[in-house]
């Protein structure tokens, strides 16, 4: 994987941001959606597993579907050595995923809020995890696209 080439409007390559966490069928997925659609095609947007399951969490899906978001057809992937050094920033959501910093590499850990953590679960669980999620990817957004 490359940067992508330069945007027609500005010139400048697009930010590429991935998101890990370790089975990559909740929260990195759910941070992967938010990206692309806060973002609108202005940020390459990947995720991965360190320990990739074999299917996304119908809860983290559907909870996206409720902003309109459509994440079917995406399936839990591993983190590889090209994918990492292919962006310019990795965000590792929660503390399960271990993955050792790269030089040259932006590399931010996000601990969301878990709400089982107060007996709160199911889809309730899933939309203040997604809301959580959704706000640091705005900020995210902010930083990569400034005036977007």
């Amino acid at each position: 994987m490359t940067h992508t080439a330069p945007t027609p409007e500005t010139g400048e390559k697009k930010p590429s941001v991935l998101f890990v966490c370790s089975k990559n069928g909740g929260k990195s997925q759910l941070a992967a959606g938010l990206m692309r659609q806060l973002a609108g095609g202005s940020v390459d947007v990947y995720s991965a597993g360190t320990k990739p399951g074999t299917d996304l969490n119908p809860l983290a899906v559907e909870s996206l579907t409720e902003l309109g978001i459509d994440i079917t057809g995406e399936h839990p992937k591993p983190v590889t050595d090209g994918v990492i050094g292919g962006v310019d920033v990795v965000v590792v959501l929660g503390t399960e995923a271990n993955l050792e910093p790269r030089d040259g590499t932006r590399f931010e850990l996000w601990v969301p809020d878990e709400p089982s953590d107060r007996g709160i679960d199911g889809m309730e669980r899933m939309r203040l995890l997604r809301d959580d999620i959704k706000n640091r990817v705005q900020a995210l957004v902010g930083e990569l696209r400034p005036g977007r």
